[in-house]
């Protein structure tokens, strides 16, 4: 049974660090698949060397008809069972270009927010779909109940999965970096400064103004990108740093591709969050054997098992984080035992080999292959 996966682009996100992974460990796993792309970006390179068929088109329109005769074509010649997309750009190209045909249709949900035009898409796309995929059982109410989709048929719920072996450390030293001593604590956060909010570094650093009266050894990293077009929530969070007196203690990194290293170097993983539909940075902090302390959201419930496998804080709320990050610091052996526990969670429900063997049944049940 061969499966094409199709993305609209290779940006450094974690839709595509998914697929990504699923696409290095499919032929280990018995999965026939093809990637294909319709846009480039920062992990072309790595789709091209991930193990298996990876085809580059251009999607030149918001409706392509000639991107949608182009994988019509390719389904045909290569005699795809399934097709897999994971947004209503790529389901609308895939659904036009398997009219006719017996190839099955499975489309994937990573977010419930969404603007008018693909909220249309998605109300006319889901029904048929021969399989929807929410990340987390938090998203799948989210649509129901925020998006107005009816995902009483055809839905399921898949958890992502994260290839351990990605995040193995390369050797590169943060630490010597940043010019820290193994001695003085470092924590971080992995997560990009979005515009709209949804996650929120901002009470973080307010968070740490706290702690740093406290531990004055510590220090606190982000890492990600920022929208050069609206620069407003990092802006925010350096200029509220210098405010509080703290920007000496606390890095900004930026866009980094050595998060195994980063991850390697911390003491304590912090993740803020005001909006998420699974949490792909908390669970590699978790298979890295890091502590985490998260955002009490529903979804991050779910995925550390309602605080079982991390410390929870009240969403947006500074002083309880700074409490939350103040018993870790002050409990080495607690950090440890909560690291550990973590990474033995995550690696059985949240490994890459559980991810594939849940899709493998999933299409060999859409495409009635026993």
């Amino acid at each position: 049974m061969k499966v094409l996966h199709i993305l609209d682009s290779l940006n450094r996100g974690g839709t595509e660090m998914l697929v990504l992974d699923v696409c290095r460990n499919a032929r280990a796993k018995g999965l026939d698949l093809i990637c294909a792309a319709t846009g480039g970006g920062d992990l072309e390179a790595e789709f091209a060397a991930s193990g298996v068929e990876f085809i580059r088109f251009e999607r030149r329109l918001p409706v392509d008809l000639k991107l949608a005769g182009q994988l019509r074509r390719l389904i045909r010649q290569r005699g795809i069972r399934v097709v897999h997309t994971h947004q209503a750009v790529e389901a609308l190209h895939a659904h036009i270009a398997t009219r006719g045909l017996r190839t099955r249709q499975v489309l994937s949900f990573h977010l419930c927010t969404m603007d008018a035009k693909n909220r249309r898409a998605l109300k006319f796309l889901t029904p048929r779909m021969d399989a929807n995929i929410a990340v987390s059982r938090d998203l799948l109410d989210c649509l129901r109940t925020n998006a107005r989709l009816d995902t009483s048929r055809n839905f399921h719920v898949i958890y992502n999965g994260v290839d351990g072996k990605r995040l193995q450390p390369t050797g590169q030293d943060l630490r010597a970096e940043l010019q820290l001593s193994e001695d003085e604590l470092l924590l971080g956060m992995v997560g990009n400064f979005y515009a709209d909010g949804r996650k929120d570094q901002l009470t973080v650093c307010r968070a740490l103004s706290q702690l740093f009266v406290q531990v004055p050894e510590a220090h606190f990293v982000f890492v990600g990108a920022h929208d050069a077009a609206a620069p407003e929530a990092f802006d925010e969070c350096v200029r509220v740093c210098r405010e509080l007196g703290i920007a000496e203690r606390v890095h900004f990194l930026g866009r980094r591709a050595d998060i195994p290293d980063i991850l390697r170097a911390l003491d304590l993983f912090v993740f803020s969050s005001r909006a998420d539909s699974f949490g792909v940075a908390v669970v590699e902090a978790l298979l890295s054997g890091v502590p985490a302390v998260v955002s009490d959201l529903k979804a991050l419930r779910e995925v550390t098992d309602d605080g079982r496998y991390a410390a929870l804080f009240r969403t947006g709320d500074a002083a309880d984080l700074a409490r939350c990050l103040l018993e870790l610091a002050n409990d080495e052996a607690r950090r440890k035992e909560l690291g550990a526990r973590g990474r033995e969670w995550a690696s059985r429900q949240f490994g890459i080999a559980a991810h594939i063997a849940r899709l493998r049944e999933l299409y060999s049940a859409v495409a009635g292959v026993r």
